[in-house]
């Protein structure tokens, strides 16, 4: 038997298509669709095509916010600042770059004068890589301590980190100090299935994936592909991460309005994949891994 639908996200009925409940993730307090999409860099992408992308059933975005230094903005910000109404059913996640009280204060005013808003659902403290990073962060005077006293106030919802360490970013979601974690996951990166998810799962704490697409590796041949076998498009390689229940939400970062509605097939999904094309998509994975080159 099919499963039901799941009801469209949002207050009105009509506002978006409804989503199969595998694309459905309650982990953020309403329901959310389990893909997002992230500003990365310089793309084509417009406010527009952000507000799409809305309307057809996305409502998690991820801005890059500015870990990275200073910006008047982007797609992504035009897009939020718009909202109106419509803000309270968007889980919208920033970047964030500073270590220290002092420096988290001046860059929160900047992030929420940025996108317009009063309240941010998720800050991620961006690429948390080395213990001595932590250590500063939850230190007395870090920036933890300013972002706990901001989630109090209800300025900020949620705090998570962002990093590429598997196994330290399992030792600072053990902290109890953390609402979620963001961490590298696809076909050809899998470690965090042994590393993390056992982890968060048991902590309750959403994971969000990013470089679903391996940038963009998954989506090219390998020398030991198969005779007839036909690289998939990238809404297989976010379905696959999606199969992994600890991940809530896998992030999209189209860089032009025909990749965005590509990867918004994805809301097309009648469930999970099935046993042979999951396997088939693992089996690619495990070839472009063996000749990417050095990495964990």
């Amino acid at each position: 038997m099919r499963a039901a639908r799941e009801a469209p996200i949002g207050d009105d009925p009509g506002a978006v298509p409804a989503l199969h409940p595998f694309l459905v993730t309650r982990a953020f307090g309403f329901p959310v669709c389990r893909l997002g999409l992230a500003s990365y860099g310089q793309t084509a992408i417009t406010p527009d095509d952000v507000l799409s992308a809305l309307g057809r059933g996305v409502n998690f975005l991820n801005w890059q916010g500015l870990a990275e230094g200073p910006t008047c903005g982007d797609a992504f910000t035009a897009a939020v600042a718009s909202l109106g109404a419509g803000r309270g059913r968007v889980v919208v996640c920033a970047q964030f770059g500073a270590r220290g009280a002092a420096d988290a204060a001046t860059e929160l005013k900047s992030v929420l004068a940025t996108l317009g808003t009063d309240y941010i659902d998720v800050l991620t403290l961006y690429y948390v890589e080395k213990p001595e990073e932590w250590e500063e962060i939850t230190a007395p005077g870090g920036v933890l301590q300013y972002l706990q006293d901001a989630k109090r106030d209800g300025t900020v919802r949620r705090i998570g980190v962002t990093s590429h360490q598997r196994k330290f970013a399992a030792q600072m979601a053990r902290s109890g100090l953390l609402d979620l974690v963001m961490i590298r996951y696809n076909a050809a990166h899998r470690g965090a299935e042994r590393d993390v998810f056992s982890v968060t799962e048991s902590l309750g704490l959403p994971v969000v994936a990013y470089t679903a697409l391996r940038w963009g590796a998954l989506l090219r041949p390998t020398p030991d592909d198969p005779p007839g076998f036909s690289v998939p498009r990238p809404p297989a390689w976010y379905q696959f991460t999606l199969q992994q229940p600890a991940v809530a939400v896998t992030l999209a970062a189209p860089q032009t309005r025909s990749e965005l509605d590509e990867d918004l097939r994805v809301l097309e999904a009648a469930g999970p994949l099935g046993e042979e094309v999951y396997a088939a998509l693992a089996g690619h994975g495990e070839r472009v891994r063996k000749h990417a080159g050095n990495f964990r």
